[in-house]
């Protein structure tokens, strides 16, 4: 039987080729990845119209002297639920460490923290999330679906949400304006 790697801390890149539209030109920052499933959060698009100020009242938490700054477009599942992708210089309640390089959060707590200033030092926030079932994201990956990137968590924390997709791919060598869609034949 071969043995399955497990990628947690890469970026999930979608190849041109990708047959789902919800994902085209996706960088989605692979968080949790075994033999039971993976979880990513995309970090390549912003919730048009919301901003993390607005976010943190729904929710009642006031953040007078926070900047705003938007929030991410994490993925189509649970696209209510939040979540913050952060530096390790803040560790809380049921934080996940991703592969030595960030943290990934659900909790209210992280989100006090950042509204009060005690929180981790880099974030993104995210609604939604992406996920597979066992085996299915191997599936994906043999074929034409997903690009795998070495994770960075300067690309994951600074620049533009729009930017990501194609700064991974040039941090992996790749020219994105180069790539195209399908499989040829001869």
């Amino acid at each position: 039987m071969d043995q399955l790697r497990f990628y947690s801390g890469h970026f999930l890149l979608a190849l041109p080729g990708m047959q789902d539209a919800r994902f085209a030109h996706s960088a989605i920052a692979l968080c949790s990845h075994d033999e039971d499933g993976a979880l990513g959060i995309a970090i390549g698009e912003e919730v048009e119209g919301l901003g993390l100020r607005e976010l943190l009242e729904s929710f009642d938490i006031a953040a007078p002297d926070l900047i705003d700054r938007p929030v991410l477009r994490g993925g189509p599942m649970e696209p209510r639920r939040g979540f913050v992708l952060h530096s390790l210089d803040w560790g809380g309640q049921e934080m996940l460490q991703v592969g030595g390089k960030w943290g990934l959060s659900g909790s209210l707590d992280i989100l006090k923290a950042i509204a009060q200033g005690r929180g981790p030092k880099r974030y993104q926030v995210a609604l939604g999330y992406a996920g597979w079932g066992a085996g299915q994201l191997e599936q994906e990956m043999a074929g034409d679906s997903w690009f795998l990137a070495p994770g960075d968590a300067d690309l994951l924390f600074e620049g533009q949400a729009r930017d990501r997709w194609a700064a991974a791919y040039a941090a992996s060598g790749v020219d994105s304006t180069h790539l195209v869609g399908g499989l040829g034949s001869a």
